[in-house]
């Protein structure tokens, strides 16, 4: 796909880091696996990727976590 934001080039497989937070809680995701604009760097996660990242942070905020850093391992 054509990268939305410089516009001169089209992604590539690769990974990204996502942090995700909510209150006092911060999770973060390493290796997620992305789309990654070789130009920009711009990184774009598709929509199944993203609802299990939601999905994954809901236990560190149910068990009262602050701070939990882990890979992303595909199912």
């Amino acid at each position: 796909m054509r990268c939305v934001v410089c516009k001169l080039a089209d992604t590539r497989p690769g990974t990204a880091t996502v942090v995700l937070e909510r209150g006092s809680l911060t999770v973060m995701f390493k290796l997620v696996p992305a789309q990654v604009c070789p130009n920009c760097g711009e990184e774009y996660i598709d929509a199944a990727v993203a609802k299990r990242l939601e999905q994954e942070a809901e236990a560190p905020a149910r068990n009262g976590t602050r701070l939990e850093i882990r890979d992303f391992v595909a199912a």
